[in-house]
């Protein structure tokens, strides 16, 4: 009995040290190098996407480039397609089937890919938006370098603004990620189109613009919305020429912010001016918010508190609860608007024009008040310029539709918006109510370059009813708490929609 239990008792520590020897094996040597080999075969398999894509988008740009001296922009003779082009027809679903390989590390630090296909998350992403319309993230993408905490340009762009949209790629010579809707008739395909069909020439011309200035391979990347609407959908409406997709301004936001390759983004109309660096003021006070501090820094932080350069004005910024504020401005003459050129380069000139009698310059849209007096213009003027003063927005109105410069990680903009009024109040509207405090940035300012407006469509559009939708429909009566942000707000904008 004694021999038969020693046995079992052998028995079992053998199997025990068996099992800690297969074990430690396979933790500490074999499961690091099927780690290893697996992120090999990932890195080599994304190596090899990213080439293909690089190669592709090279052989592109170097056929538009080859030809780039004879193109001069000329928007009626652009550069004719290839019938095999990859973007040239309707897909049975939303975008590209590519298959995304997201790395993820498993049970003992092996490498495991979880694959989506391209479709199913781009549909996802934007599935609010009016249906069928095809996302194309890169249709362009730029060559030049990207850091992370630059700042990105993140605009839409319909195909009658493209001599507009040139202007601001000159003045930027920053990073820019545009959203360029092309009207696409359903079931139909870019070659199977009359040369001179709308959406055939809006390619062509948007080709020619691409090919127009190295500044574009340069800064610029370029997404395609396709959708067959030609113009805003609502009752009664008559075709646009220029096909402008229902309007679907914030499914293009979210696109154009969703593959900015920065952290913070400038979300802009495409027809204002730069005119100020508010993009190398930003820059400057990330770097020094990260530089280490000793006392005298902090005595010296008191000093500026109210400056861009505060510490918790950028830490808020980094975390996605701030927005700085450039404030716009138009000329109260439309036609001395018209030249880019002509406009104010600093606060100072554009202090000479605003206070002129009569006055030159006017904040931007002043006849719509709530639209842009939560920026308090006296206060602006009164600060000297030079001073680098940022300060709050204290008297938030739910139709503020400011310029603003945010991370990425802000609210998205609510796609059930189109056309024109409300879309952009609504998106920034969110963002407030999310807890982001808004900041003016007293240096800094863009000027609107003046342009006819659609007025026919902008009447059709009514803004009184995006305002009753954006209190009643997204912001219930669920969500009003007295004394509250959202109660305050929702209690304002029902006020301003009666």
């Amino acid at each position: 009995m004694t021999h038969l239990c020693s046995r079992i008792l052998q028995y079992c520590v053998g199997l025990y040290v068996l099992a800690a020897v297969a074990f430690t094996t396979w933790f500490y040597v074999l499961s690091p190098i099927l780690g290893s080999v697996w992120s090999l075969k990932a890195s080599r398999k994304d190596l090899l996407a990213s080439s293909h894509a690089h190669e592709a988008s090279s052989r592109r740009a170097l056929t538009l480039l080859s030809d780039a001296l004879e193109v001069d922009l000329d928007l009626d003779h652009g550069i004719p397609l290839d019938d095999n082009h990859w973007a040239d027809t309707w897909p049975p679903g939303y975008a590209s089937p590519e298959v995304l390989s997201l790395p993820r590390l498993g049970h003992f630090g092996t490498a495991l890919g979880i694959a989506i296909r391209e479709e199913t998350l781009l549909s996802k992403a934007f599935s609010e938006a009016i249906h069928p319309t095809r996302i194309i993230p890169f249709y362009f993408k730029a060559i030049g370098s990207v850091a992370s905490d630059d700042v990105t340009i993140t605009t839409l762009v319909t195909n009658n603004r493209f001599r507009v949209f040139k202007q601001l790629v000159e003045r930027y010579r920053g990073p820019i990620s545009v959203t360029i809707h092309i009207p696409l008739p359903l079931h139909s395909s870019f070659s199977s189109l009359k040369p001179d069909h709308p959406s055939k020439v809006a390619l062509n011309n948007l080709h020619a613009l691409y090919a127009s200035s190295p500044l574009f391979s340069e800064y610029v990347d370029v997404h395609l919305a396709l959708s067959p609407f030609t113009s805003a959908l609502s009752a009664g409406s008559v075709p646009s020429p220029e096909g402008e997709g229902g309007r679907q301004f914030n499914v293009w936001r979210n696109a154009a912010r969703m593959f900015a390759r920065t952290e913070f983004v400038m979300m802009l109309d495409v027809d204002f001016a730069v005119c100020t660096d508010w993009r190398g003021a930003v820059r400057d006070a990330l770097r020094a918010a990260a530089l280490p501090r000793n006392r005298h820094d902090t005595r010296t932080e008191r000093k500026r508190l109210h400056g861009i350069n505060s510490a918790d004005v950028v830490q808020e910024l980094r975390e996605g609860t701030a927005a700085l504020v450039v404030p716009a401005f138009e000329y109260v003459k439309q036609e001395e608007g018209v030249d880019q050129r002509t406009f104010p380069a600093d606060k100072q000139a554009l202090l000479k024009l605003a206070q002129a009698s009569p006055p030159i310059i006017a904040s931007f849209h002043a006849s719509w008040a709530p639209g842009h007096n939560s920026t308090d213009y006296e206060r602006y003027y009164s600060i000297a310029p030079g001073s680098h003063t940022v300060y709050k927005v204290e008297q938030y109105q739910s139709a503020y539709e400011p310029y603003v410069i945010t991370s990425k990680r802000v609210s998205w903009c609510d796609e059930r918006f189109v056309g024109y009024g409300g879309n952009k109040a609504a998106c920034l509207f969110e963002m407030y109510l999310s807890g982001v405090s808004f900041y003016v940035l007293s240096d800094h300012f863009l000027i609107h370059q003046s342009h006819k407006y659609e007025e026919e469509a902008r009447r059709e559009e009514v803004r009184k009813f995006h305002r009753y939708i954006v209190v009643g429909a997204l912001y219930s009566p669920l969500y009003v708490r007295s004394g509250s942000r959202i109660g305050s707000c929702i209690r304002t904008s029902r006020r301003n929609a009666a």
